[in-house]
């Protein structure tokens, strides 16, 4: 008997676990925003993919040099607890890191009749995400989306990788008139991300943005040039709209002043510190670290006593709980061992794309993860890296529905 409808001709036994699976994936696309849901979407979508014969076919999803490197840099922090330590009071932020691995379950269960509702998923979310925010902002006058328990940070990063992936789309486009429309859709969230706090962040999405431009003009120098003046133009004139953008470059100078006098106690000091620290860790144990779990308890001691106390007093100014910088924080807890695990890891996010044929993407979101990773430890914001991950698994898909 003939089955009519979204699932197609089926076995009525398959149809209610395909069902199942897709609302998983539906699940996952619109519950990962919301932190009291991820747990429960996170149990469903590996559910599902156990139901699907995950599994079974481990041994061909684990030939993907990006999961490769997920797998290895995971491996490689349980490793660091062999000579580390598993804090008590709960402090292992650490262990965002393995929420990386819920790209194996994701990934392994798309195909080309599932890809349609994740594509759909992942934009009403991030539409309704954006939507909130937005309203937050305008409304509210609050930054950030707190009813989502979600920063300043995490929603300032959502509008930047948006940003980017406009972008991206629209070099990728072949309509002259689509291309216009993504660009305004492109600049509309940047403009948004000028009303939010997170320099870096937004400093990450314009030069990310004027990467591609370069990219997609290198040959026509006349023409690159003429969009990155427009660009820094209408970056300007939103700089000067923006009275949070004109709060913290006060705030800049204060901290700079602040750094005059010796004093650490500001946003850019407690960088600073964190950088000097963490460094100074890393060249103590280069190989290995200092063990899984150890970087916070570290720097605690070490300023005690580090260049005669002069950042001892900054745990009053704000709690450490990790090192703002992707590259410092993995080699304060397992070395170079850890941060070579870390170049594999964003090579392979490259190749994953261009395997997709969607290679200006990759360069665009790697690049935007890079930059934003310097000053923070963006690859474990907790949204943005789920983000990230499926924007990932669709685009490696992509090409194979496209055959």
């Amino acid at each position: 008997m003939k089955k009519n409808g979204l699932i197609g001709f089926m076995p009525s036994s398959l149809m209610g676990s395909e069902l199942f699976i897709r609302f998983a994936l539906l699940l996952i696309c619109v519950g990962f925003w919301y932190n009291p849901l991820s747990p429960v979407s996170f149990t469903v979508l590996v559910l599902a993919w156990l139901m699907d014969g995950g599994l079974r076919r481990f041994h061909q999803t684990i030939q993907e040099p990006f999961v490769q490197a997920l797998l290895l840099l995971c491996v490689c922090l349980l490793l660091g607890l062999l000579w580390g330590e598993i804090p008590e009071h709960g402090r292992i932020k650490w262990i965002k890191y393995f929420m990386l691995l819920i790209f194996i379950p994701f990934y392994s269960l798309l195909n080309k009749e599932r890809l349609p509702w994740v594509i759909g998923g992942l934009v009403t979310g991030y539409l309704g995400v954006l939507a909130l925010g937005i309203y937050q902002w305008l409304v509210m006058g609050e930054q950030g989306i707190p009813l989502l328990g979600m920063s300043y940070l995490s929603f300032s990063a959502t509008l930047g990788i948006g940003a980017v992936v406009v972008v991206c789309l629209a070099d990728l486009s072949q309509s002259s008139k689509l291309r216009v429309v993504l660009w305004l859709v492109a600049l509309a969230l940047i403009w948004a991300q000028f009303h939010q706090n997170g320099r870096i962040l937004l400093f990450a999405t314009l030069t990310t943005v004027l990467l591609l431009a370069f990219l997609r003009y290198k040959s026509e120098l006349a023409k690159f040039l003429g969009i990155a003046i427009s660009v820094l133009m209408i970056t300007a004139i939103f700089a000067y709209s923006s009275p949070v953008f004109q709060n913290r470059l006060v705030q800049v100078k204060s901290d700079i002043e602040l750094l005059q006098q010796d004093n650490f106690s500001s946003s850019l000091g407690y960088r600073l510190a964190m950088w000097d620290v963490g460094l100074h860790g890393i060249a103590e144990r280069p190989f290995f670290g200092h063990g899984t779990g150890v970087p916070e308890s570290y720097f605690e001691r070490t300023i005690l006593t580090y260049k005669n106390g002069v950042y001892k007093d900054l745990p009053e100014f704000q709690h450490t709980s990790h090192y703002h910088n992707d590259w410092i924080e993995i080699g304060m807890h397992i070395g170079m061992l850890g941060i070579s695990a870390l170049m594999f890891l964003f090579w392979s996010w490259y190749q994953a794309f261009k395997k997709g044929q969607l290679s200006v993407l990759g360069i665009g979101l790697v690049s935007y993860i890079f930059l934003a990773g310097l000053t923070d430890t963006f690859i474990i914001f907790s949204r943005t890296q789920i983000l990230l991950l499926m924007i990932t698994a669709v685009a490696m898909h992509w090409h194979k529905r496209m055959r």
